[in-house]
């Protein structure tokens, strides 16, 4: 399961649906409506919010939201409403993490966006719009690989 910090916006096609899956998996896994991933350490930063569903609905909305714009149709339906709720905070060491993971994943499966994305700093792209850097390192529920 990989609920990225970066907008969605940086994902391919197979990224944006992956993340899409797993952040409804994530959904049922905080409402209580599966036997596995229960602790997966992704879901740490939803569990610790206030209010996890309102956080992964916020998530999956900005998701869907790029869905929409590249002429796909998830299912918004599968969420709870639309609610503000103050952001979470990510790590710089954690979005460093995050566009080294993504960018070797479409040096393989989408060369032309790695060519376009390769050249940027981390501290160049944007976040999904749920979150917000601060300094530090990876964060201690990533699993580094």
């Amino acid at each position: 399961m990989r609920l990225w910090s970066l907008h969605p916006c940086y994902l391919d096609r197979a990224g944006l649906t992956a993340c899409w899956r797993e952040g409804l998996l994530a959904r049922k896994v905080l409402e209580g409506n599966t036997v596995g991933y229960r602790n997966h350490p992704q879901l740490t930063r939803f569990r610790h919010a206030g209010e996890p569903l309102a956080y992964i609905d916020a998530y999956l909305h900005a998701v869907c939201d790029e869905a929409r714009r590249r002429g796909y149709s998830f299912d918004r339906g599968k969420l709870g409403l639309v609610r503000d709720v103050p952001p979470l905070t990510v790590t710089t060491g954690q979005i460093r993490y995050e566009t080294e993971h993504l960018l070797a994943k479409l040096s393989v499966r989408d060369p032309a966006s790695y060519g376009r994305l390769c050249g940027l700093d981390a501290r160049e792209w944007t976040l999904h719009p749920l979150f917000t850097a601060v300094e530090g390192p990876v964060e201690k529920w990533e699993i580094i690989r």
